[in-house]
C-alpha cells in the first residue's frame, strides 16, 4: 500500500475518533519547499463536513498520525495545511523494495479482466502518412503500451480504410493520367506515388469546376456535375459489384501504398498484432443495418437511404446506407467493431484513436451500437486529440501541403546529427554508431514533443525547438540517461549489496528522488486510466530534474564511505531503470551513450 493510501486511511480514522465523522476522500499535495515536510493534507476541503478552525483540526489529525503510524517523524500546521514529515528509515525501505521488482512500475497481466483493442493509424490508401498520421500512431502506440504496463491484455490494430470515394479519385487519377507508371519504374515509394494522383485528380477536378462555371453553372452544380467526379462515384460503384478490371486496379495500387505503409511503420517504430480492412467489414456493417432496419433502430427514407434517428438522445438523424445502397464510413465501423469482437471473444473495451473531428462521429457510433444490443459498446472510448499545425499553417493532403511522415523522420535524423556534431561528444563513435544514435535522438525528439501534450491540445510542430538539447525534451532525458550510465560504468565496485535502510541518514536530495521514484507505479496506473501518455512523459521530465539536482549537489563515486558510494549508485541505476521503463511506453529508445 502506498504512503498516500496509509495516510488517507489513518486521517480519515482520526476525524472519526476526534470527530465523530466520515469524510470519503482526502486531498493531498507536495509540501511547499519552505515548510518542513515530505507530504501535506490539505484541510480546507474538510470543513464542509467538519466545522472548527483547521489550524486545530490539523494539530488533532497530526498528534493521531505520529501516534498511530511509524513512518510518520513530526508534522507542523500552516493555516489549512498539515505538513508531514517522514523518516529516513521508511523512504530507505521503499528504496529497497523498488530493487527487489523485477520491472519497477509495471503490473502482470491480469486474466480475470477483459482484454482491450486499441486502434490507432487507420489511413486512407489515397496517399502517405503524414504529420497528423504521427500523432496518432504514436497517442495509440503509447496508450496501448501504458494499458499493457499496467496489467491489462492489449490487441494492438489498424482499419485500413481501402475503398470508397476518395480511393477512387487516386485511382481513376492514375488511369487517365498515369501512362502505366509504377514505384518500380518511378523510384516512388509506392504511397507516395499513389497520393501524387490524388493530388493529381483535385487539380484536375478544380480545371473543370472553373470551366463548368465560366458556362454558367453555380459553384455547387459545377462541383456535382464535373466529369472526374461522376467518374469516379461510378467507379466505386463498379467496385462494390466486383467489376474485375476496377477490383484488379485497386488490387495494385493498394498492394502498391501497403508497402510503403510498412516502410513507415517501420522507421516511426510502431506495430500492430492486427489489421482490419475496410473492404471487409463495410459488407458486415450492411447486414446489421438490415438487420437493425428490421427491429426499428434503423429507418428508410422515400429515396431508399437509411437512417438511425438519434434526436431523443440530443443528436440528430444519421445516415447508414446511402440511396443507392453504397455503404458509408458509419456502415463499415459497425461492421469493424462487431468483427473484432467476433474474433476476439476476450476483448471487452476498444479505444479508438482518431482527431478530435470524429468526436461527433463516434458519439453516434458507439449510440448505435447500443440500440443494436451489444452490452461491450459500453466500454468503447474515442481516445480524441487535437490537430497538429506547423509554424507555416494547416496541411491539406489533396492540395498537397502536408509534411510526409518520412520526409518528418529523416529531417529530425539529419538534425539530431548537426547538434550533435556541434555538440563534439562523440569522439571513437563509428559513422554506422553516430548514424544509429541520431536516428535515436531525432525520433526521440519527435516522439517526445507530440507525447507530452495533452492528447486533447492542438500542437504546434517545431522540429528545431524539439531536438533541444536542454529543457523539457526528449534528448535531455536521453542524455541523463545516457550519464547515469557513464556513472555505472565508472562504479569499480559491487553496488549490488543489500544495505540496512536504518543505518544512514538520507541527503535531502536523496530522499527528493526517492519520493519521486516512489509515484511511478501508481503513475503508470493513472496514465493507463485517463488514456494520457503526457502524465508519463512529463512525470520522467520531472524525475529527470530531481536526478539532475541530486548529481550537481551530492557527490555519488567521491562520496566519503563505501555505504553512501552504493547507495547512490543503486539509486542513480534505479532512476536509470524508470526512466528506460517510463520511454518503453512512450515507443522511445534510450541511448547508452551519448
Amino acid at each position: 500500500m502506498s504512503l498516500q493510501n496509509i495516510l488517507s486511511n489513518h486521517v480519515k480514522d482520526a476525524l472519526k475518533a476526534a470527530y465523530n465523522k466520515e469524510i470519503e476522500t482526502v486531498e493531498f499535495q507536495a509540501t511547499r519547499k519552505e515548510f518542513a515536510g515530505d507530504i501535506t493534507v490539505v484541510i480546507f476541503p474538510m470543513l464542509r463536513f467538519i466545522k472548527g478552525n483547521p489550524v486545530q483540526i490539523g494539530e488533532t489529525i497530526g498528534k493521531y498520525l505520529v501516534t498511530h503510524i511509524d513512518a510518520v517523524k513530526d508534522f507542523n500546521v500552516v493555516k489549512g495545511f498539515l505538513n508531514i514529515e517522514i523518516t529516513d528509515g521508511y523512504f530507505a525501505t521503499v528504496f529497497n523494495h523498488m530493487l527487489e521488482e523485477e520491472n519497477y512500475g509495471f503490473s502482470s497481466v491480469n486474466k480475470e479482466e477483459k482484454a482491450i483493442m486499441v486502434e490507432y493509424s487507420s489511413p486512407n490508401t489515397n496517399k502517405p502518412l503524414h504529420l497528423g498520421h504521427i500523432r496518432n500512431n504514436l497517442l495509440g502506440y503509447s496508450v496501448a503500451e501504458i494499458l499493457k504496463a499496467s496489467g491489462k491484455k492489449v490487441y494492438k490494430t489498424q482499419i485500413i480504410n481501402d475503398r470508397g470515394i476518395h480511393i477512387c479519385k487516386s485511382m481513376l487519377a492514375w488511369k487517365k493520367f498515369g501512362h502505366g507508371e509504377t514505384p518500380e519504374s518511378t523510384g516512388i515509394k509506392g504511397d507516395k506515388l499513389v497520393g501524387n494522383y490524388y493530388v493529381k485528380f483535385d487539380q484536375e477536378y478544380k480545371k473543370q469546376i472553373e470551366n463548368l462555371i465560366s458556362e454558367g453553372l453555380s459553384a455547387e452544380e459545377a462541383k456535382k456535375k464535373a466529369p472526374l467526379i461522376l467518374e469516379a462515384q461510378e467507379m466505386l460503384l463498379k467496385w462494390e459489384a466486383g467489376d474485375k478490371e476496377v477490383v484488379a486496379l485497386w488490387k495494385k495500387m493498394n498492394g502498391w501504398v501497403y508497402e510503403g505503409f510498412d516502410t513507415t511503420y517501420k522507421n516511426l517504430g510502431v506495430d500492430f498484432d492486427t489489421l482490419y480492412y475496410e473492404s471487409n467489414t463495410y459488407l458486415l456493417g450492411k447486414e446489421f443495418v438490415a438487420e437493425g432496419l428490421k427491429t426499428g433502430v434503423f429507418v428508410a427514407e422515400d429515396d431508399g437511404s437509411i437512417w438511425c434517428d438519434l434526436t431523443e438522445e440530443g443528436l440528430d438523424k444519421k445516415i447508414v446506407q446511402r440511396a443507392d445502397g453504397t455503404a458509408v464510413y458509419m456502415t463499415q465501423d459497425i461492421g469493424t467493431a462487431i468483427q473484432r469482437i467476433k474474433d476476439f471473444p476476450d476483448v471487452g473495451g476498444m479505444v479508438y484513436t482518431v482527431g478530435n473531428e470524429q468526436d461527433y462521429h463516434f458519439q453516434v457510433l458507439f449510440l448505435i451500437l447500443k440500440k443494436l444490443g451489444f452490452d461491450w459498446a459500453k466500454n468503447l472510448y474515442h481516445l480524441s486529440y487535437g490537430m497538429v499545425d506547423l509554424p507555416s499553417g494547416k496541411m491539406k493532403s489533396r492540395e498537397g501541403t502536408v509534411v510526409d511522415a518520412d520526409d518528418l523522420i529523416d529531417e529530425m535524423t539529419k538534425t539530431a546529427g548537426e547538434i550533435s556534431e556541434e555538440l563534439g561528444k562523440l569522439d571513437g563513435y563509428s559513422e554506422q554508431e553516430k548514424q544509429e544514435l541520431y536516428k535515436i535522438i531525432g525520433l526521440g525528439a519527435l516522439k517526445y514533443f507530440i507525447l507530452k501534450v495533452d492528447p486533447k491540445k492542438r500542437i504546434l510542430f517545431d522540429p528545431k525547438e524539439s531536438i533541444d538539447f536542454q529543457g523539457n525534451t526528449g534528448p535531455f532525458i536521453q542524455y541523463t540517461y545516457a550519464r547515469i550510465q557513464s556513472i555505472i560504468r565508472k562504479a569499480n565496485f559491487d553496488y549490488a549489496v543489500a544495505l540496512n535502510p536504518n543505518d544512514r541518514v538520507l541527503d535531502p536530495k536523496e530522499k527528493e528522488l526517492i519520493k519521486q521514484l516512489q509515484l511511478f507505479p501508481e503513475l503508470i496506473q493513472n496514465a493507463a486510466a485517463q488514456h494520457s501518455p503526457a502524465l508519463v512523459a512529463n512525470y520522467t521530465y520531472e524525475l529527470v530534474k530531481a536526478f539532475n539536482s541530486f548529481y550537481q549537489n551530492v557527490s555519488i563515486l567521491g562520496a566519503d564511505n563505501t555505504s553512501d558510494k552504493i547507495f547512490r549508485v543503486q539509486l542513480s541505476n534505479q532512476v536509470a531503470l524508470t526512466i528506460k521503463n517510463a520511454f518503453a511506453v512512450l515507443g522511445i529508445e534510450v541511448p547508452e551513450r551519448m
